[in-house]
């Protein structure tokens, strides 16, 4: 427990910011496996669509420090390489 009324309102801070990043980490893994389930069923279209949305979604929380920059840059980079494959297999 908290003995001086700074520390109290950090714990405060440090609980709401905590809930806010579980919710926003797990919104980007969700976009990330229907962008999966999208790649595996050779959706090409909603692939595409589910790129642009699941990269925009994780350089927000890469901006605002709920994700690493350098493992968002990786994710995308990988996830479009393999979009571009399957758009350009057709």
């Amino acid at each position: 427990m908290a003995n001086h009324k700074s520390a109290a309102k950090r714990a405060r801070q440090t609980k709401r910011r905590t809930a806010v990043n579980t919710r926003t980490k797990s919104a980007i893994r969700t976009f990330e496996k229907s962008l999966r389930k999208a790649l595996n069923t050779k959706d090409a279209k909603a692939a595409q669509e589910l790129l642009v949305e699941f990269s925009s979604k994780a350089a927000k929380a890469a901006q605002k420090g709920v994700l690493k920059a350098k493992t968002v840059s990786r994710k995308v980079s990988a996830l479009s390489k393999h979009v571009h494959q399957l758009v350009t297999s057709k």
